[in-house]
């Protein structure tokens, strides 16, 4: 398996977790643990794009 392959996989994987996490807070009925939950899937949102564009070879944060 590529590097890229591997760090591709990794993305995928965190942007499913991230939309679970979305659809977990649209779910519960606490207000807070639902706050908690979307910044969570924010947070790893956010570390995919990160590592996918790290991944692509581009060494330039994304402003």
């Amino acid at each position: 398996m590529s590097m890229s392959d591997e760090v591709g996989g990794r993305v995928r994987q965190m942007r499913r977790k991230a939309e679970e996490l979305k659809q977990a807070a649209d779910r519960v009925s606490d207000p807070e643990e639902s706050r908690r939950l979307k910044e969570k899937a924010r947070r790893l949102q956010e570390q995919s794009e990160q590592e996918s564009t790290m991944g692509s070879g581009d060494i330039y944060p994304m402003e």
